[in-house]
């Protein structure tokens, strides 16, 4: 007979629910008391990207160690949807444990015998206390939590408090919620025997924060002088256009109601997109939010930005495709659409945060990057990242910092006689100035321009004007690696001979991905990129590793390509890891792909490290 599992704050809990049966607040309630008891906890909403009635699931990895990538495989499945029931028991831990609501009896085939099931009747415990059929349905829910919080060793005050601030301005609430859950945890109390999974209160949280990245974006730009947006509803970005709308009413208005920012809701993506390099000539801090479908809409717009030289900001909040896709799953797909989107020969610069912290840091400068080189500026977020609740540092900000506003040509300026030619290199950084439009009733009359122009914006089909344009934005993008955030290096215990390079959401799982090799014996080198154009330490890096494994989550590459293609790398140097079902990558996946590769080496068994 399988040992059940034993495990104290260490271990995966998975709901498998209905879409729209209002079980996300329970399952975020189950997720947050564990934070409240000080131990961290990884939670993932794993939902459909259609209509109610569909399967919902919530993972949630509690892990005192502090990992918070995505494990893989579950301890505690709390399976209520018959529809997925076969998969979701399949997918438990032998020795691990499945929780039913046993109102209705199902067949013994419809269990297995190396895990333990514990059953309550749910249903039937709400049905005795609440006649109202929208009430049975959600408290339904809050029911199981009560079950759970006796099994694991939630403490009641915690829960009690949860709720207390979930309904704060609603009381008449919280007596019912607390009904329910009482009821579960009553039942359990009574009837179930206690089992191997435990939470013990810890210390281990600290003041880190619990929050979605598209939260964390939209903040950012509001701390980074975005006063525009536009944008057009699509999953997963409609949340950081909302998270900013509820920000700029917070910090955006004056005391007598006056909105000091606009928010408009294009009729498409071109149409937003437009609006935004209307706002970025004119000088306004502006940005769009969108995913992979709407970066193929607004190429062409972008390759306007990228030649008449005009400041905008994306945030690309990243899923599955090609075409529609996967709407509600991860992956790291639009790297190569984002560095090259346009016709012609264009370059645009990539952030790439790793969690909510870094989405609000990168959110806030990357407005700073797009006014000092008036070019659209991506924020490369993933669904992972953006659509998802993070446990990160919080956010800090120096209310000494000014805004960049970059090269921008003043009215005293002009008077003053000040030469100005819209697309001339002055400082020799490649990096021309501009005026905003009603700057000077005379001079600096021509702004902007997307055809073929001189250094003085004059239009201009000479071979020589439009080559000394591209090449001085070359340059310019030469200049733009000293500005850009830099990559962070983990070097291992030993010398190695092996690397990794890896980018946003991976993060998590390659720092557990690194403790598991090291207990391996395996010391590798990583590194982990923030940004594009890759500045000289990347291809360092490359260069000082026999072999650099390049962990990514699509099916092509992408990043591999962009480092052979900016770099001149030899590809024989580049090793890829590639995952791309839409799920976030896990430290097993990892582990497993490099220990597989490394034997495919010949001398692998010889090399020094590994053991």
């Amino acid at each position: 007979m399988t040992k059940p599992i034993s495990a104290t704050n260490d271990f995966v809990v998975k709901f498998a629910n209905v879409n729209g049966s209002g079980s996300a607040s329970a399952n975020g309630l189950f997720a947050k008391a564990i934070l409240r008891m000080g131990v961290p906890v990884g939670a993932r909403n794993i939902f459909p990207s259609n209509i109610q009635g569909l399967p919902t699931w919530y993972e949630v990895r509690v892990s005192e160690a502090g990992w918070l990538g995505r494990r893989g495989g579950v301890d505690l499945m709390v399976a209520m949807n018959p529809q997925t029931w076969d998969g979701d028991v399949a997918g438990i831990e032998a020795g691990g444990y499945l929780l039913y609501d046993n109102s209705k009896p199902l067949p013994a085939a419809k269990f297995r015998d190396d895990i333990t099931i514990i059953s309550a009747p749910l249903t039937d415990l709400i049905a005795s206390e609440f006649s109202n059929p929208r009430e049975r349905q959600l408290f339904k829910n809050i029911c199981y939590v009560g079950v759970l919080a006796q099994l694991l060793g939630i403490e009641i005050d915690v829960v009690k408090q949860l709720l207390t601030e979930e309904f704060k301005g609603k009381d008449r609430l919280i007596a019912p919620n607390l009904k329910a859950f009482e009821l579960g945890r009553s039942y359990a109390e009574a009837n179930i025997a206690p089992i191997g999974l435990r939470l013990r209160r810890a210390d281990k949280v600290g003041d880190r924060i619990f929050v979605e990245g598209n939260d964390a974006a939209a903040l950012g730009a509001v701390y980074g002088g975005a006063t525009f947006c536009a944008w057009y509803p699509i999953t997963p970005s409609t949340s950081l256009a909302e998270s900013f709308q509820k920000y700029c009413r917070q910090l955006r208005t004056d005391p007598d109601g006056k909105a000091r920012y606009a928010i408009v809701q294009a009729e498409d993506e071109i149409a937003s997109i437009g609006m935004v390099m209307g706002a970025g000539w004119a000088g306004s801090r502006a940005f769009t939010c969108t995913s992979g479908p709407g970066i193929s809409l607004m190429t062409e717009f972008i390759g306007f930005s990228y030649y008449a030289e005009i400041p905008a900001v994306i945030f690309d909040v990243q899923r599955g495709g090609p075409s529609t896709g996967m709407p509600t799953r991860t992956q790291q797909s639009d790297l190569l659409a984002a560095a090259y989107a346009s016709h012609g020969d264009t370059k645009h610069p990539m952030l790439f945060p790793a969690n909510p912290t870094e989405a609000f840091e990168f959110g806030a400068q990357a407005f700073d990057l797009a006014d000092f080189f008036q070019t659209t500026v991506f924020v490369m977020l993933e669904l992972d990242i953006g659509m998802q609740e993070w446990l990160c540092e919080p956010f800090k900000w120096d209310p000494a910092r000014k805004l960049n506003r970059g090269k921008v040509l003043t009215y005293e300026h002009l008077e003053q006689g000040v030469p100005f030619g819209r697309y001339r290199d002055v400082d020799g950084d490649a990096v021309p100035y501009r005026t905003l439009p009603g700057t000077h009733p005379t001079r600096g009359a021509y702004f902007t321009r997307g055809s073929s122009h001189d250094r003085d914006a004059r239009y201009s089909e000479r071979g020589e004007d439009y080559t000394e344009g591209m090449q001085r934005l070359l340059r310019k993008w030469e200049t733009m690696k000293g500005y850009l955030p830099g990559p962070i290096v983990r070097n291992a215990r030993h010398p190695t001979r092996d690397g990794m390079l890896y980018i946003g959401s991976t993060g998590p799982a390659m720092k557990e991905a690194h403790h598991a090799l090291d207990e391996l014996g395996i010391h590798i080198n990583s590194m982990r990129v923030r940004s594009f154009p890759f500045c000289d330490e990347v291809f360092d890096f490359i260069r000082n590793h026999d072999q650099v494994f390049v962990v990514e989550q699509n099916r092509d590459a992408q990043l591999k390509t962009l480092l052979v293609n900016e770099g001149g790398i030899d590809p024989a140097r580049l090793v890829s890891i590639l995952h791309y079902d839409g799920t976030p990558i896990t430290a097993r996946f990892i582990v497993k792909a490099l220990k597989s590769k490394l034997r495919a080496v010949p001398d692998a068994a010889m090399r020094e490290n590994v053991t």
